[in-house]
């Protein structure tokens, strides 16, 4: 499972692989009328552009760490398991790669208000939309689904702001 796992961070073949047949899914719940070519033909666009964000990601962080995609991709793996790297030159890529990071993350936080409201609107809608139409049970569902997709962001901010700080704080001493 670790050598899976290893497989899956470091190749975008494999993220696109498990990206396909979800992107399909998701077409096909949304659009139950259409054809299945059409439903193949946006998986492949979802697929696309996901996987583009995520190159140009990487290739910004490798940018502003000094390293390339493979490198990012280790040091993330011992910023998540808080392995502090020996070596000189392997310690200054870390250390602007976290900088990089933590930058990020906090110019990040002026926005965080605003989509935290957009998606409480978002799901109000939801709800006013099902109350009117007098069906509330997928009205309920998404707006919980939304509301659970805010707390795990949050969670998952707070915890990569974590992680980031502890090796901002172990890398200077």
């Amino acid at each position: 499972m670790r050598a899976f796992k290893r497989w899956f961070d470091r190749s975008l073949t494999a993220q696109a692989i498990l990206l396909f047949p979800l992107g399909v899914g998701f077409a096909a719940l949304f659009r139950r009328n259409e054809h299945p070519v059409v439903w193949v033909i946006q998986g492949v666009l979802y697929t696309a552009a996901i996987i583009t964000f995520v190159a140009v990601q990487r290739r910004r962080a490798s940018r502003a760490a000094g390293t390339d995609a493979r490198g990012i991709v280790e040091l993330n793996r011992k910023i998540r398991h808080r392995e502090v790297p020996r070596e000189p030159a392997e310690r200054a890529t870390m250390r602007r790669l976290v900088a990089q990071q933590l930058g990020q993350i906090e110019r990040g936080r002026r926005w965080l208000p605003f989509w935290l409201g957009s998606m409480l609107l978002l799901a109000v809608g939801m709800l006013v939309l099902g109350a009117t139409t007098g069906s509330l049970a997928i009205p309920l569902v998404s707006a919980g689904g939304l509301i659970g997709l805010c707390l795990w962001a949050l969670w998952m901010r707070r915890r990569s702001l974590d992680r980031f700080r502890h090796m901002h704080t172990s890398l200077q001493s």
